[in-house]
């Protein structure tokens, strides 16, 4: 067994999930976590940057830097946590934090930020990064990546499994008996729903969605949310930020007068909406007699709203978390590039082409030696 750290720094840049994960080709545990903070002034400048503001390369370059500081710096905190030396880990996997993803380009490109020759030097551990465009540079979208974690993890002969990731952007893993794992981006997770009280409460989030349930769903907005293109989109197919942003929003609330907590409310709908539409049309593409499941995880298990309606409009699915099945779900992500990180140094594949549309399976990352 080998002992990896794994890094997650998402879409709602809450900050750093940082994991310590044992593993062989089998089996991977978790061994201690670690939430590290992102300084303010950093998220918001990420945000500029990921919403197409005016930037240019000294700009990129020290938020690349400020971004390997901080990963190195999560690193570090959770050996101290754990009491573990840096010469028991085998590798650091880190993802970096995507600020602009762009997969149907004319030039197809993702960007992660986060110097991994930072995090090498300063944590004394080799590091892998850069997962990736390895996927793109044979045609896939680069995302998403965790549905090979997904498949390993919850597969089962008996039973139609969706797993489910609320991020910043919401993703889902369907795991069908006999059939090709199939993963995709649904749409927005929770990034609408945290701009939002941010904007109007000056809060990072709405915790336990005390505020979207102090509100009413607006039915005009919902259907304004519900045109986007993108949900009409077959898969393989991957969003981000670039998209789902303030603006865009604002674009859908022109013309209309909606108190912001019905706006708030309207978008935990819309989130809930379109993930059950996905999951409901797997069932159709998929039938058989079997139990259907859908295990989430994600920042997004933690909102009461979206889980309990997430349990109402799919009647015929037992809706829980991946807890539930022995996986923690706030660290789902984190281990997944752990993981990855593990078969990249091992020479194994970590990409699924039929998720990602890539033309062949490959290895993925980039290796930063620690000397």
């Amino acid at each position: 067994m080998e002992k990896y750290i794994g890094l997650m720094s998402g879409t709602s840049m809450d900050g750093v999930d940082a994991v310590l994960v044992e593993m062989n080709d089998h089996n991977i545990k978790l061994l201690g976590n670690h939430d590290y903070p992102m300084p303010k002034d950093l998220k918001q400048a990420l945000l500029d940057v990921c919403i197409g503001q005016s930037t240019n390369l000294q700009q990129i370059g020290e938020l690349d830097h400020r971004l390997g500081q901080l990963f190195a710096d999560a690193v570090n905190a959770l050996l101290e946590k754990t009491q573990t030396p840096a010469s028991a880990i085998k590798a650091v996997a880190s993802h970096g934090q995507t600020v602009f993803h762009a997969p149907d380009s004319p030039y197809p490109f993702t960007m992660q930020l986060g110097d991994a020759n930072i995090i090498a030097a300063k944590t004394g551990i080799t590091t892998v990064a850069d997962f990736r465009r390895k996927d793109m540079a044979f045609g896939g979208q680069g995302a998403p990546l965790v549905p090979a974690f997904h498949q390993q993890l919850f597969s089962d002969k008996n039973i139609n499994r969706v797993i489910l990731n609320i991020g910043g952007i919401s993703n889902i893993t369907v795991l069908t008996p006999n059939k090709p794992v199939i993963g995709f981006d649904t749409g927005v997770g929770n990034m609408l729903m945290d701009a939002w009280i941010n904007l109007h409460l000056q809060q990072s989030y709405d915790k336990n969605a005390q505020w979207a349930l102090s509100g009413t769903v607006n039915v005009e907005l919902l259907t304004n949310l519900l045109s986007e293109p993108y949900l009409s989109l077959s898969a393989p197919k991957s969003t981000g930020r670039e998209l789902f942003n303030l603006p865009w929003l604002e674009q859908h609330l022109a013309g209309l007068t909606i108190k912001p907590e019905d706006v708030q409310a309207t978008l935990a709908e819309y989130t809930a909406v379109t993930i059950a539409n996905d999951v409901r049309q797997t069932a159709q593409d998929t039938p058989n007699n079997m139990p259907n499941e859908l295990l989430v995880c994600g920042g997004g298990a933690h909102n009461p709203l979206i889980m309990r309606r997430l349990t109402q409009l799919l009647t015929d699915w037992t809706v829980t978390t991946t807890n539930e099945r022995g996986v923690d779900s706030d660290n789902m992500e984190a281990m997944a590039f752990a993981w990855l990180g593990y078969r990249t140094l091992h020479g194994l594949s970590g990409n699924l082409p039929e998720v990602t549309g890539a033309s062949r399976l490959t290895t993925l990352g980039a290796i930063y030696p620690a000397q």
